[in-house]
């Protein structure tokens, strides 16, 4: 069954799920290796995570949760889900993406998490769009954010782009002209996770219309995608 070209350009689903060894580091070695001490930790421990959209902030939370699933209780959240109770055992690790975006209610039990965290083992990973100043928060939570150990994830050079989309690439069987590479990175949008989904897209093309994962087929593609986001 053939597919349409416009749900074959707007399937942007990952094809991997997320994890601490599949995350291009890029100038983020230590964060990588905090985290990584996070999921084999049975203690007290509060981070902050934040950058810009495409960063990898939600990537890391995710692969953290599933890395110390089996040394730990985890309890993995994003903001909308979480309520006026945040359940968890003694010694577990509390993971919440979009802190910006806690309720008010929500804002009060994370608070009280903070004040239970080192009496319980508790370990706190927090992520958000902002660094803490700016955290649109409760005064005293904020306060709480800012006392934790703060990453700001470090947005990757386009030597790293171009090196995670070749691997992506070889990882997909896609023999490709290097001129795809640079061309993406010169015209597509500039984080990572458009770039590998447009790279997906390109691979998906080239398989449907038996055609390879050339620069010409890459320019048809990225012109029907500007054209299908036209009003």
């Amino acid at each position: 069954m053939n597919i349409p070209q416009q749900q074959m350009l707007l399937d942007l689903k990952p094809e991997q799920a997320p994890t601490l060894e599949n995350f291009v580091v890029g100038t983020n070695g230590e964060l990588l290796q905090r985290l990584r001490d996070l999921c084999d930790s049975h203690s007290f421990e509060a981070l902050y995570l934040w950058g810009a959209a495409g960063s990898g902030k939600s990537h890391l939370l995710a692969a953290t949760a599933a890395a110390a699933a089996p040394n730990r209780p985890v309890a993995f959240l994003n903001a909308a889900e979480a309520g006026r109770e945040l359940s968890f055992e003694t010694g577990s690790l509390l993971v919440i993406d979009d802190i910006e975006a806690l309720t008010a209610e929500a804002q009060v039990a994370l608070f009280r998490a903070f004040n239970a965290a080192r009496f319980t083992g508790l370990a706190l990973l927090l992520a958000g769009k902002e660094p803490p100043l700016r955290l649109d928060l409760r005064e005293d939570l904020r306060t709480r954010v800012g006392q934790t150990l703060i990453y700001e994830i470090q947005a990757l050079s386009d030597e790293d782009k171009a090196a995670a989309l070749r691997r992506h690439a070889i990882e997909r069987g896609m023999l490709m002209d290097p001129a795809v590479v640079q061309y993406l990175l010169r015209h597509g949008r500039r984080d990572l996770p458009s770039l590998m989904a447009m790279l997906g897209s390109l691979d998906r093309a080239s398989l449907e219309q038996k055609r390879p994962p050339t620069l010409p087929l890459l320019r048809e593609l990225m012109q029907t995608s500007f054209d299908l986001d036209k009003p």
